[in-house]
Order: C-alpha cells, then structure tokens, then sequence
C-alpha cells in the first residue's frame, strides 16, 4: 500500500517520495523572461518533494499570455534555469519544465500588437488577467497549417533547451483552456481541416507535439497535464470522456512517464477512467486535495503521486510536514504574483525555523 514517502519509478524518472510540487505561475522572472537567482532559491527550498513541475514556460514570445513568465526559447533564459536546475539538483530534486503556449488566453498588448492564435476564432468569456485597464479578450486568429507545423518545432526547440538547462524531463501543459487543449476540445476547436472535427483529428496537435518532445527527451522522461473538466478558460467538450479517453490510449501507446489531471475528487471525475484507458501510464492527481485524501488516493491505487500546488508556495517543507501531520503556514496572497521581493516567496519558515528569522534554512 503506498504511502507519502513509498518510492515511485515514473518512465524513467525515480522518485523518492510521492508528494509532487505543482506548476505554480508567479511572474517572476526579468522582462526577458530569464530565471532570477531567486527562482533557484525558491524552487531548491521544495526540492524534498518526490518531483517539481516547473511554473508554466512559454516556447517563444508569441507564446505567452502574462508579464515575466519564464521561456524557453533564448540562451539567456536557458542560463537562468541552469541555476535552477543546479540549486534543484544539489538538494538531490528532480525537476521538469513544463511547456506553454497559451493561444487565444493573451492580447495584443502582450503580443507587440498582434492578435492572439487559437484552433478556431472562439472568443474567451471574461477579461484578460493582470492586465489594467480591465479589458475582455479579443477575438482569437485561427492557425494556419504550416503555422501549427512551426508550433510544433516551437516545442520541440524548447524541448531541446530543456535539456541543455539541466532539466529531468519535460511536461506538456495541454490544460486548463491554453492553446493545446483549445484544440482538444470541442467547444474552441470549430476547424474542418486536419486537426478539426473528430476527436482524431481535434487530439492531433496535442500527439504531434508529446512525439516531437520524445524524439528529444525519450518517452520516459515525457509527460502532460490534462484538465478533463474545462472549468478554466471558458473551456467545454461535447463528449469530454470520448476525448480524453482517446488521448490517453493514444498516450499509453507511447508509454509516456505520467499524466496529470487537475480534477475536484467528485463523482463525476473521469480520471480513474483516464488512467484505465491509458494501459499503465502512472497518474498525478491535483486539485484541493486534503491530507487525508492524498492517502485515500495514494492507498487505494486510484493515484500514484499527489500534487499540491497553493500549499506548495507557503511551506517549502510541505513534504515533511504531510509526513507527520504539522501545522501548514498561512498563504500570503498579496505577493503571490508578480513582485521581485523575497517575502511571499522564499522567505516562508520551514519547520526546522518557524520560530526563527522566517527565512528558510534549505
């Protein structure tokens, strides 16, 4: 029966506990999109967890949807995450980068005036985040053929960056209502061309990119990060266990190292469904979980890692302290995006000096 600290073998990433660090976007990086030696700092203090995914890191300019994310498309910002990789590494982490391109969820303003590129030209419900003034979201431009095939080579590119920044392996975000999974589903992906229409050709995309990303890293050190539901973005899908039941054939197939869901424990979840239709493939779960509901998860087999994310960003020590039942800081809410400040980010006590300075001793 598997428990917080029972070693886990995703593909060909060996963990040594089951608690996962979960992408966490906190606009922290230069203008440039470099990595600062805070990140490393801040990213090495959670090294303890089992695996880090890596906040959200677009594959070219035209990726991104928010100020100071990182990317990885330049040399410089390739040096930045070799800090990181390295601070990881000496704590004995394993890191992966996850790859982004948010499609439709920007505006111009983030994009030197261009309009932002979906699957189809679905406009998103609400407004743009972080931007002032307060605006909605602008009709989307549908992609091109020969455009997709470049988006495809974006995030092989990127892939390849990853390596050469120390990563462990590499996750694609084709979650949460972002640019691969307005493809996927239904309701943004209106197309009549190749990668439109049936769930084959709305799910090309996504396989195109996961099989561009394991000719660089192997299919051991790949993963993805799905988001069944469509509860962000404005997202939906007619028939969302046809689809994701499909993909995760297709991904088993592959014998990709592990899936991620970011999904409410409900009876409504397909999850458990996804993982069974996958042929193996080990699976995160996400989503507001309690302690008490990772180790239900995690010892009936209906998971094999759990992931936190918020809880992440206030205990550096969030592994430990699951381990043995402690108290979890408070969540700082008014520096979790977007300053250059330590309080908020790497300044949280770990167990070992919560009665000290409040700086972490990792």
């Amino acid at each position: 029966m598997a428990e917080f600290n029972t070693p886990l073998i995703l593909g060909d990433l060996h963990l040594k506990n089951r608690i996962i660090m979960a992408p966490l976007t906190r606009c922290r990086a230069t203008d440039d999109r470099v990595p600062t030696p805070m990140m490393a700092e801040y990213y090495a203090q959670r090294a303890s967890s089992g695996l880090i995914i890596s906040e959200a890191t677009v594959i070219s300019e035209e990726a991104n949807g928010y100020r100071n994310t990182p990317g990885l498309f330049t040399d410089a910002q390739v040096q930045g995450w070799k800090k990181v990789t390295e601070a990881v590494h000496a704590q004995e982490g394993l890191i992966v980068a996850q790859l982004w391109h948010v499609g439709r969820v920007s505006d111009p303003e983030l994009l030197n005036g261009e309009t932002p590129v979906s699957a189809s030209a679905v406009q998103q419900a609400g407004h743009v985040s972080l931007l002032r003034p307060k605006r909605g979201y602008v009709v989307p431009r549908p992609l091109e053929i020969a455009e997709i095939k470049n988006i495809v080579e974006q995030y092989k590119n990127a892939a390849i960056r990853a390596k050469d920044a120390g990563f462990d392996g590499v996750e694609l975000h084709a979650a949460n209502g972002y640019l691969i999974d307005q493809f996927l589903q239904s309701k943004t992906n209106l197309r009549e061309d190749e990668y439109g229409g049936s769930v084959e050709n709305r799910a090309r995309l996504l396989l195109e990119v996961i099989d561009a990303l394991i000719e660089v890293w192997g299919a051991g050190r790949v993963g993805v990060h799905l988001a069944p539901r469509g509860d962000e973005h404005d997202m939906g899908d007619d028939a969302p266990r046809e689809t994701f039941g499909y993909v995760m054939e297709k991904l088993g197939k592959r014998k990709i190292a592990f899936f991620f869901t970011r999904e409410y424990l409900a009876e409504d979840s397909i999850s458990e469904e996804m993982k069974a239709r996958s042929g193996g493939v080990p699976y995160i779960a996400n989503m507001r979980l309690s302690r008490a509901d990772a180790l239900e998860l995690l010892a009936s087999g209906k998971a094999d890692a759990v992931s936190f994310g918020k809880a992440y960003i206030a205990n550096p020590d969030l592994y430990e302290r699951l381990l043995v039942n402690a108290p979890l800081n408070e969540l700082q809410l008014e520096n979790m995006i977007g300053t250059d400040v330590a309080e908020g980010y790497i300044d949280y006590p770990s167990m070992k000096n919560k009665f000290g300075s409040g700086r972490s001793t990792y």
